[in-house]
């Protein structure tokens, strides 16, 4: 583990120190659990595309080869 030092506005260390003391952890535990949690996020990649299309056959998803048989065949 590496050894970090991090500068936080007085209200920030004091919510921080609320939230360990509620959940019985270390400061420095909350942090790395909220990183850690923040860079799974991030890693993640998400789909843009979801949710673009507002119209369209509701089964689309299970028979997306019946609708696009024939597309691209000049």
């Amino acid at each position: 583990m590496k050894k970090t030092s991090v500068y936080l506005e007085h209200w920030l260390d004091r919510d921080l120190r609320l939230i360990a003391e509620a959940e019985g952890k270390s400061k420095a535990e909350v942090i790395r659990e909220t990183l850690a949690q923040r860079a799974m996020e991030a890693s993640q990649p998400r789909i843009k595309a979801i949710g673009i299309w507002k119209d369209g056959p509701p089964d689309l998803s299970q028979n997306v080869d019946r609708y696009l048989e024939g597309f691209g065949e000049d």
